[in-house]
């Protein structure tokens, strides 16, 4: 395949590109890489298209849930550590005196380890597998907006400028998956608005080195607290520590609705003067920090919609399928992009016009159906975390009762067994489907 500098001109003018595709994929995160490599083994065209050049970097805790797991192996992408991957047993929550070790449940659809990658190598390889299954992965190629059919207002492609010399260029396709993260410019062009009642989370993150770099639980300290309110408030999140195993860690702060959290807070300061409070084991110095602090938002509970509508499909960040329950994005991204995938290829076998369409309006049914429910209960709990005077007593007992924290953790990382008959499984699969989606 020729480099994006060296495309022949298909019309448009003097130094004006064009390529066309069936899809066009905008964003090779998680989801967009997803969605790409499972369009592309089906043999369809598929553009994916990244702003940057691999590798690159990204904010996150770059902890990774059995639900990445299984989206991982079922693209063929290989996971022991051998192959570089740190695995995991589980979650160590840590709340004061208290700490309790959760391991991951060993289920039917999903393996009972989790793993840990830096999101720059992460990132490069599930675009590199997207290529190798056939999409044609194009590097530096900013998306500056839609080309829209003037008569029906659907989207037929998108402008881009490519590499240094930002040069313009046209893709076409009947449809395109908008996976450009929370930003999401195309989005924005198409009039797809983040709702205003769904939350908004932010993360902060740096790493360092430390002794404790090859900790087999993922930690997070659910006793947040800004040192600089006068009340040392809890806020509605938790900090992590994430060994990467190779004698650093991954270390920072999400919070779950910075609405919540009265006044301005320096997110930065605040990761700083929590990392001054480690225990000495940890080994976190400032001269130990190997990296700068850098943060993002977190687009939470599907905050954008319709996630299909005029040829254009939202998925990952850009469709908000960030847990409010967790902060967890990756596994949700990964998720949204192959139901992407899965609705666009039933889609491209219907016969008629009208077919297709009331084919890809099965996408955003999908999102529902797989998320309304869990991120209903996941915006409650954040609710409650945010007004930590509803908890009271039953607050702090809850937090030293290892039998509650297992339900809970079981809830909120969403990992159940539909059709077992252990009660906890049973209530927590019925909780999922009955909340309230608040559409």
């Amino acid at each position: 395949m020729p480099g994006p500098e060296q495309q022949l001109t298909v019309g448009g003018g003097p130094g004006r590109l064009e390529d066309g595709a069936d899809v066009i994929v905008v964003g090779a995160g998680p989801a967009g890489s997803t969605a790409a490599y499972h369009l592309a083994r089906t043999g369809l065209d598929v553009l994916l298209l990244e702003k940057s050049a691999f590798p690159r970097e990204k904010v996150c805790g770059d902890g990774l849930t059995p639900r990445v797991v299984k989206q991982l192996t079922d693209m063929g992408v290989d996971v022991s550590e051998e192959a570089g991957w740190l695995h995991n047993r589980g979650l160590r929550l840590v709340s004061g005196r208290h700490r309790l070790e959760l391991d991951w449940p060993e289920l039917s659809a999903y393996p009972g380890f989790g793993l840990v990658r830096r999101r720059a190598d992460f990132d490069e390889l599930l675009a590199r597998r997207a290529a190798a299954a056939g999409a044609r992965l194009i590097e530096r190629a900013n998306v500056a907006g839609p080309l829209v059919d003037e008569r029906s207002g659907r989207i037929i492609g998108v402008t881009a400028r490519l590499g240094d010399r930002k040069q313009p260029v046209e893709y076409r396709a009947p449809l395109v998956v908008a996976a450009d993260g929370n930003s999401t410019r195309l989005s924005l062009a198409m009039k797809r608005y983040r709702r205003t009642d769904r939350a908004m989370g932010v993360a902060y993150r740096t790493y360092f080195t430390t002794p404790r770099h090859d900790d087999r639980y993922l930690e997070a300290w659910l006793d947040l607290r800004d040192p600089k309110n006068p009340q040392r408030r809890v806020m509605p999140g938790y900090a992590w520590v994430f060994g990467m195993g190779d004698g650093t860690a991954n270390i920072g702060l999400g919070v779950l609705d910075t609405a919540a959290v009265a006044g301005e807070v320096d997110w930065r300061e605040l990761l700083r003067s929590w990392c001054d409070g480690l225990p000495p084991e940890y080994g976190y110095t400032p001269e130990a920090v190997t990296e700068p602090v850098r943060g993002s938002a977190l687009p939470m509970g599907l905050n954008r919609r319709p996630h299909y509508a005029d040829g254009l499909l939202l998925v990952g960040d850009a469709g908000g399928t960030v847990s409010p329950a967790t902060g967890e994005g990756i596994a949700y991204a990964m998720e949204s992009g192959r139901y992407a995938a899965e609705t666009i290829v039933q889609a491209m076998a219907r016969r008629t016009d009208r077919g297709r369409e009331l084919a890809l309006h099965a996408y955003p049914q999908a999102l529902r159906s797989a998320y309304d429910g869990y991120f209903a209960l996941g915006r409650l709990a954040a609710r409650v975390l945010a007004r930590p005077r509803l908890l009271g007593p039953a607050g702090a007992l809850g937090l030293s009762s290892p039998a509650l924290l297992r339900a809970v953790f079981r809830l909120m990382v969403n990992l159940t067994e539909p059709d077992s008959r252990d009660a906890l499984d049973r209530l927590l699969h019925v909780l999922g489907k009955v909340a309230p989606s608040g559409r």
